[in-house]
């Protein structure tokens, strides 16, 4: 083979490699970009309403506990049944479930909740202010959205502490779901719940923006909703309060983020 047809050879290699690598440089890109799109998000619906049931907080009494420790509480749920499951209808029978049946969530300072499916039991809290948001909670978690289906109460146990910039009488964003360590087919749908105090939403109004590993939806509803298309492995997501332009409402848990594992 003569010099110019070596010169030519190595230049057809040349091209193919380099169109190899872009082919290759495209195809990770489109992997990258669908895996992400395939993240949604759908509104659950034909939940029962419980629109007469309500929570009562008995104790504790009151705002102030002088010792940190465990501390008493008490419920009284009223046109609701604690402990039974509750009927699932439609993608509800899809979600993961709490053998134990109905109970209420409390979640302290917009931490994660605690379930309980007795109406009395004690909770260890330590020293400072706190902030607590109790609300019914049907089986696969949703929470029961009404005005009289919750608590919020500030606590001061032993001496003040920070506020956290909370304040539960302005509107208030308290996550609650997804939460914890999924596994089987309870990874391929997650509740997402949260529970938001004085304030409502709407496409023209205040929002919560939810960023589920890094793909940003907006929701104007205050529904529950069903994640649907995620990795396995670790989640993140993180939920903001918005006002009408898109800005950040004030407030010390407006703006949370938490990691789900989601596993084999």
């Amino acid at each position: 083979m003569n010099t110019k047809s070596l010169v030519i050879v190595a230049a057809l290699l040349a091209v193919s490699f380099s169109c190899q690598e872009k082919k290759t440089d495209t195809e990770d890109s489109m992997g990258m970009e669908n895996t992400e799109s395939t993240i949604t998000i759908e509104k659950l619906e034909s939940s029962p309403a419980y629109s007469s049931s309500s929570l009562k907080l008995k104790m504790p009494v009151n705002a102030s506990i002088k010792n940190p420790g465990a501390v008493d509480f008490s419920f009284e749920a009223g046109n609701y049944e604690l402990g039974v499951q509750t009927e699932k209808n439609g993608m509800a029978g899809m979600l993961a479930n709490s053998d134990k049946g109905q109970h209420i969530h409390l979640i302290v300072d917009n931490g994660p909740y605690s379930a309980h499916y007795e109406p009395t039991f004690k909770n260890e809290m330590t020293e400072g202010t706190h902030y607590v948001v109790a609300f019914l909670s049907r089986s696969y978690h949703e929470s029961v959205k009404n005005a009289d289906s919750f608590i919020a109460k500030e606590i001061v146990v032993g001496t003040i502490g920070d506020n956290m910039g909370v304040n539960l009488e302005k509107p208030t964003l308290i996550y609650s779901r997804p939460k914890g360590e999924y596994s089987g087919a309870d990874t391929e749908n997650l509740l997402l719940d949260f529970f938001l105090l004085n304030t409502t939403l709407s496409e023209s109004g205040n929002k919560v923006r939810a960023t589920i590993n890094g793909k940003e939806f907006s929701i104007g509803e205050w529904a529950p909703y069903v994640i649907k298309g995620l990795p396995k492995g670790e989640v993140s997501i993180q939920l903001e309060l918005l006002d009408e332009y898109g800005n950040m409402i004030p407030g010390g848990f407006n703006d949370v983020t938490r990691k789900v594992m989601l596993k084999d």
